[in-house]
């Protein structure tokens, strides 16, 4: 049993107050794209049908893509995407026990957060 009595400890966890290091912030991320690449599986896999049926099921597929709703989805995907490949490939990296000094890693996170959205977006401009 501890010395400290129950009642030293917190009743909750402020996870605003909490300051996470950067690679933290990458995990939790990852982990939030991971969740967005699942949710939006049935929405793409219904514009393909969609678009499949008939020239008319394909030009409202172009036509929901082209729309602001449909952009934003598209570049959440692409970002999810993005994210998830450089992240993945960041962990394979540590795995095999490069990139694990905290200086190298803090930097290969933050390169993730910067780089995943930016590469994102030119691959929603790319498919637009």
């Amino acid at each position: 049993m501890s010395t400290h009595s129950a009642s030293h400890r917190p009743v909750h966890l402020n996870l605003f107050r909490i300051r996470l290091p950067i690679p933290g912030v990458m995990s939790i991320i990852h982990r939030i794209t991971g969740v967005l690449m699942v949710i939006g599986i049935p929405g793409m896999i219904y514009l393909l049908d969609h678009s499949l049926i008939s020239r008319e099921g394909y030009a409202e597929s172009v036509a929901f893509l082209h729309s602001l709703p449909g952009r934003l989805m598209l570049f959440g995907l692409m970002w999810s995407l993005m994210h998830h490949l450089l992240a993945g490939l960041r962990y394979l990296l540590i795995d095999i026990d490069t990139g694990v000094d905290r200086v190298i890693a803090r930097r290969t996170a933050l390169a993730v957060i910067v780089l995943a959205p930016l590469c994102g977006l030119l691959l929603t401009w790319g498919l637009l």
